[in-house]
Parts: C-alpha cells; structure tokens; sequence
C-alpha cells in the first residue's frame, strides 16, 4: 500500500464483464482514451471528472457506488 493509495477501488472490469463489454467499446461511448480508462480500471487514477463520471455511469447504466467502492 502506497502513500497515495485512498482505499478506493474501481470496479470497472466487473461491470464491462457483466455487460459483455469492451473497454474500447466503451472508449468510444464516452469520448476517453483506451490508455486512461485503463489508469482508471487498474486503480492507478489520481483523480476523474465528474463529466467523465457520468459518462461512464450513463454508459454501464450503473450508479457511481456501483463503480468506485471503498475497501
């Protein structure tokens, strides 16, 4: 666990898998790199815009608890 670790976890990979989506699929959904998705689903992101939020959320149709948890 690393200094900057926050404790929160993005749980994209499981919901692309229970949608039997891509990652580029949803790269082209909304409108962000396949590279930072990437930061994003490894854990690796400092940070994310809530406009990139909610795209992600409109395009998993999931609600933000559903894809950044604690723990």
């Amino acid at each position: 666990m690393g200094d900057d670790d926050t404790g929160i976890h993005c749980r994209l990979d499981e919901l692309l898998a229970e949608r039997g989506m891509t990652l580029t699929r949803l790269s082209e959904l909304v409108g962000v790199s396949i590279v930072n998705l990437s930061v994003l689903k490894n854990d690796r992101a400092k940070a994310i815009r809530y406009s990139t939020l909610s795209a992600i959320c409109d395009a998993l149709e999931c609600e933000v608890g559903e894809l950044l948890v604690r723990g």
